[in-house]
């Protein structure tokens, strides 16, 4: 059996990800494609735009056979404990055969490369980063920089560590090469505009123009192209419900949690360090809502996104000592189905023959299964979710979803 694993959030599912499943599964041959998805909230420090199991759906009616949560501490993180995550995630089920990826730059062993400078860090790299940093550089310049000193055929691609994809595979590999996993990597050139892009290109738009065009337009018809029709459809009647979500829909609770805490600073919180929870602090009382406050915190060090994940890690209380307990654990302790296809059957069955981990398929099972740390985990990113539902229902004026009544979704 070959098995396809591709980390995603379909945020939402457009047609630049039906091209890499379809390509993925013409090069490797797979009979299955499992999906390790971010749930309610995203890498970039935002809600999703529409919840998971809508998204989830996206996703089975398009090519996957089954679609797992990839817990928040992950999903809303670093590029590094984001893809630490979600490959622990595919590799401890014991039935994926192919890491499959979209990058900028489609040339595997320039990541593979990179990847394992890296990874082993050899000295003269090391004095090289540490010097660039003296010298001022930021992070990301330095370790370019660096890079390019310690390995002078990487000048030819010097671009690769400014573009995100290519920043995901490189620790998507430096993850499987830390678990001496099994797992191949395969990775497709991303097509289509830019990850960054705002502007809707012809068939191949990004996410992030799609949201964008959202938020500026009521019609949803010129979306058409740019999603195969299923996704289309189901983006459609969310978008007519009112049951979609943009980051200044927490604005209120977000200002309320960082004047409780403000006494006693952020620094407890994921990835905030003193100088930003200084920041915060300092301009408080200038808060005029999620997205501008961002514009207002950042920085030549310090960029929109990094701190739009550092304030929704305060608002969803994810700390630092969590995350290293949770590394303790060796990142994943279960998989939690968000739904499947009824004809992958085999799939689960082979899961539940080689997974290190349980399969969780009704929330109400949970507690039987796992040990108290990993529940907890569960219970958290429950509570996450009921934020999230609740917020689509003072919006939507629709009942709230209850997270334990939400049946997954069986195509």
């Amino acid at each position: 059996m070959k098995v396809n694993g591709i980390i995603a959030e379909y945020n939402p599912f457009h047609n630049g990800h039906h091209h890499q499943m379809n390509d993925a599964k013409a090069f490797t041959g797979a009979d299955y494609t499992i999906i390790a998805m971010s749930g309610d909230f995203v890498q970039r420090g935002a809600p999703a735009l529409i919840n998971k199991y809508k998204r989830t759906e996206m996703a089975l009616r398009n090519g996957a056979d089954l679609v797992l949560e990839l817990p928040s501490y992950y999903a809303i993180s670093s590029a590094e404990y984001f893809a630490t995550g979600a490959v622990s995630l595919l590799d401890k089920l014991g039935v994926v055969t192919h890491l499959c990826f979209g990058s900028e730059c489609g040339n595997l062993a320039v990541l593979q490369q990179i990847a394992d400078i890296l990874l082993t860090e050899p000295e003269h790299f090391s004095e090289a980063l540490r010097e660039n940093l003296r010298q001022g550089l930021s992070y990301p310049t330095a370790r370019t920089s660096a890079l390019l000193q310690y390995d002078t055929s990487l000048s030819v691609h010097k671009d690769v560590l400014s573009s995100p994809n290519n920043i995901l595979g490189i620790e998507y590999m430096k993850a499987l090469r830390r678990r001496n996993s099994s797992i191949v990597p395969f990775t497709t050139i991303r097509v289509g505009n830019d990850y960054h892009d705002r502007r809707l290109g012809q068939k191949q738009s990004s996410a992030l123009a799609i949201r964008h065009a959202i938020l500026s337009r009521t019609d949803t018809e010129y979306l058409q192209d740019h999603m195969p029709e299923s996704a289309h459809n189901i983006l459609s009647a969310c978008l007519e419900s009112k049951s979609f979500l943009y980051s200044d829909d927490f604005s209120a609770i977000l200002h309320y949690k960082l004047l409780r805490e403000a006494e006693n600073g952020f620094t407890q919180y994921l990835d905030v360090s003193s100088e930003l929870s200084d920041r915060i602090r300092k301009n408080l009382y200038q808060y005029n809502g999620f997205k501008s406050f961002c514009d207002l915190l950042k920085s030549k060090d310090m960029t929109y996104t990094r701190i739009s994940r550092c304030l929704l890690h305060i608002l969803l209380d994810m700390k630092t000592d969590v995350m290293e307990q949770y590394r303790a654990m060796d990142y994943i302790p279960y998989a939690r189905v968000l739904g499947f296809r009824k004809e992958s059957t085999p799939l689960l069955t082979a899961i539940g023959e080689h997974s290190s981990i349980p399969l969780i398929t009704k929330l109400a099972d949970a507690q039987k299964v796992l040990s108290a740390e990993s529940l907890e985990m569960l219970q958290q990113d429950i509570l996450r979710t009921d934020l999230y539902e609740s917020t689509i229902a003072l919006k939507s004026g629709l009942p709230m979803a209850n997270e334990y009544r939400t049946p997954i979704v069986i195509l």
